[in-house]
């Protein structure tokens, strides 16, 4: 019958939103305390004041970390095996494992641009510092974030990361707008697309 298609359909969605959003609120102030000592020992060029502020402004909603990266000239060391190699490649043994593991808290790519030219219009902004690529990230929560950036298991594989960049540099934004269409609504739209074409097979059955 047709509202069983529909409840299926409304079911499924639901369920996409469990995982899809932050349901546990804010971050706690004990975990605050937890992540920024932990940041302390694991997260390179940051201060514990830093860690301490993005995490006490938590309003428990996603954002976005824009990365801005310059990858290494040429090829490089192998950090395991010394065999030279495309930094390009290399850094997939560090992206890979990590992008694995923040899809099971609803973490993934937005966006990925590389640079194709110069300044074309700069104020007051010092030098150009060159950054080669520009790649954004979702995290559905900054508690999601500090999980997957502390997490020991990926302080084991940074090296690939080091060892591939020249440079970087990253911070977290909110998404003000995009003409892309985001994740929940293409899921829901989808779900609709499936449930309208089952009811009209049962239609014409």
């Amino acid at each position: 019958m047709s509202w069983e298609i529909w409840i299926t359909a409304l079911a499924l969605y639901g369920l996409f939103c469990l995982w899809y959003f932050n349901w546990k609120g804010p971050l706690t102030a004990s975990e605050i305390d937890k992540y920024v000592t932990l940041a302390g020992s694991q997260l390179q060029g940051i201060t514990e004041q830093d860690v301490r502020d993005f995490l006490e402004n938590d309003d428990g909603r996603e954002f976005i970390m824009q990365n801005m990266i310059t990858m290494q000239a040429g090829q490089v060391a192998h950090p395991i095996s010394g065999e030279m190699t495309d930094p390009r490649k290399l850094i997939q043994h560090y992206f890979k494992p990590l992008m694995k593991s923040m899809l099971k808290s609803a973490g993934h790519p937005v966006h990925q641009a590389t640079r194709i030219g110069g300044r074309v219009e700069a104020w007051n902004c010092g030098e150009d510092q060159g950054f080669g690529a520009w790649a954004m990230v979702r995290y559905r929560s900054r508690r999601d974030a500090m999980k997957a950036w502390t997490n020991p298991d990926f302080a084991k594989i940074h090296h690939f990361k080091t060892a591939s960049l020249a440079k970087t540099e990253a911070y977290p934004t909110r998404m003000q707008f995009s003409f892309f269409m985001r994740p929940h609504k293409s899921a829901a739209l989808i779900l609709i697309l499936l449930a309208s074409l089952a009811q009209n097979i049962t239609l014409i059955q």
